[in-house]
């Protein structure tokens, strides 16, 4: 079968390695990968040149927030924040838009707001909370590609947070499903015994946040998790680790065999507690970012292979819920905007410590596809993949603007920030959807179901 379009360069991360090579697109699917000089006579082609081609990120972490709170972030905003960051697919977090997606209905009207809105792929997760477990199979079936649920209370009334007996009641349901559960995996009774040893700090220092949120309320729920998981034989997945105390327990569960995913987010890796300023509440999410120890022992865990990969977790508000907050931690809204910097934050603080750009594609493309269900159709550039590319300098360096951000609101940790990584361009399913700063007039994006081309 002769391309449709090629795109070529002298960096493609393939899955062999990477080698000067040229992508054969055809009906929006990659065709083959072939020698750089191998161009069709007529084909149209995009020569990156040295720039380096991977395969479209992937994000399973994302709060889009629409319906019902789509002042906070829409699809429109989102998709078009995740193509200017090359990022193909996006997969929703069942809360925060009202209704939660907690139910068939729920997700329908999830869907009903997305349509036509979408510059990229997008698919939704469905929501575990207290009394819905008659819920989850037909949310399975009616197309979510799992659930997500809260140890603790998730900062909004529609979407409460489960008990171990909740736990047990949804797991053999997950297990015969096959699907994972995706945990926020903090403990509540090692929160509240440091809130109540916090009376009278000062709420505008970011240390009294940090000791609100002890590695120990992730060690807890972790290893809770992990032995839930051993019995129901169901995986389940750790959403943004931040502690590197809860590392032990999993590598533990790892050798044997429970089936225990992983993922951290890229403030974990970038930032250090040391380094955010009083009152600074841009910097707030739960867990926290936490100190420099702490996040080269994050770092080695990715290296190793214990963190899978690394996703946004973007959560972003309006600026008057962290603003007028007056710099206090507890009062603030929590929650980090990064959808749009997720590779070039990623990348900046890998490239110095020696990890390529193999790695990196491993760990936003690759490795998320694959706890999603995705694996050979998403995260890869392979024959029948989708043909989901990012173009990106990994030496060009940019400070970031907040104001210049796509997203709908534009407070971010990162403003002002020197980041190395620029993308180039984007395509979607073999369409150019972002090119040097620039998003294609109309959205393309489907909405994903599992085990469906």
């Amino acid at each position: 079968m002769s391309a449709e379009l090629v795109v070529r360069s002298e960096r493609v991360v393939t899955p062999s390695g990477v080698r000067r090579a040229s992508i054969h697109i055809r009906d929006g699917r990659i065709a083959a990968v072939e020698s750089w000089e191998s161009i069709p006579p007529g084909c149209p082609l995009h020569d990156a040149g040295r720039a380096v081609v991977m395969a479209g990120l992937v994000d399973t972490h994302v709060h889009i927030n629409e319906p019902g709170r789509t002042e906070w972030e829409g699809f429109q905003s989102a998709t078009r924040a995740a193509a200017a960051g090359g990022t193909t697919t996006l997969i929703d977090m069942p809360l925060n838009s009202v209704p939660a997606t907690t139910t068939v209905a729920a997700l329908e009207a999830k869907r009903s707001a997305a349509r036509g809105q979408c510059w990229v792929d997008v698919g939704f997760w469905g929501g575990v909370v207290p009394g819905n477990a008659n819920d989850l199979r037909p949310l399975r079936d009616a197309g979510v590609f799992g659930f997500k649920c809260f140890l603790v209370p998730s900062g909004v009334p529609e979407f409460g947070h489960v008990s171990e007996s909740d736990l047990r009641e949804a797991l053999p349901i997950l297990a015969s499903l096959g699907v994972p559960l995706l945990a926020h995996a903090e403990a509540p009774r090692p929160i509240d015994a440091a809130m109540r040893r916090l009376h009278g700090e000062d709420p505008r220092r970011y240390r009294t946040w940090l000791r609100s949120r002890p590695p120990q309320a992730e060690r807890d729920a972790i290893a809770l998790l992990v032995g839930l998981s051993r019995e129901f034989r169901a995986p389940i997945h750790i959403v943004h680790l931040s502690a590197a105390l809860a590392l032990p327990i999993l590598r533990r569960a790892r050798r044997e065999g429970v089936r225990i995913s992983v993922e951290t987010c890229p403030h974990y890796l970038y930032f250090r507690s040391g380094g955010v300023p009083a009152g600074a509440v841009q910097f707030k999410c739960a867990p926290p970012i936490r100190d420099s120890v702490n996040r080269y022992v994050l770092w080695r865990a990715l290296q190793k292979g214990l963190i899978d990969f690394i996703v946004s977790d973007h959560s972003p508000c309006p600026a008057h819920l962290k603003t007028g907050a007056d710099g206090d931690f507890f009062k603030a809204r929590g929650g980090i905007a990064s959808l749009e910097l997720r590779l070039p934050a990623v990348w900046t603080a890998a490239r110095t410590r020696g990890f390529g750009v193999e790695a990196v594609a491993r760990w936003l493309a690759e490795a998320p596809a694959r706890m999603a269900g995705l694996a050979g159709r998403k995260g890869t550039l392979e024959p029948g993949a989708d043909a989901d590319l990012v173009v990106w300098d990994p030496g060009q360096v940019f400070h970031v603007k907040q104001s210049g951000l796509h997203q709908k609101n534009k407070l971010t940790p990162y403003d002002g920030k020197p980041l190395a990584g620029v993308i180039q361009a984007t395509f979607l399913k073999g369409k150019l959807i972002f090119e040097r700063g620039r998003i294609a007039e109309n959205p393309c994006g489907s909405l994903l179901v599992p085990n469906a081309r």
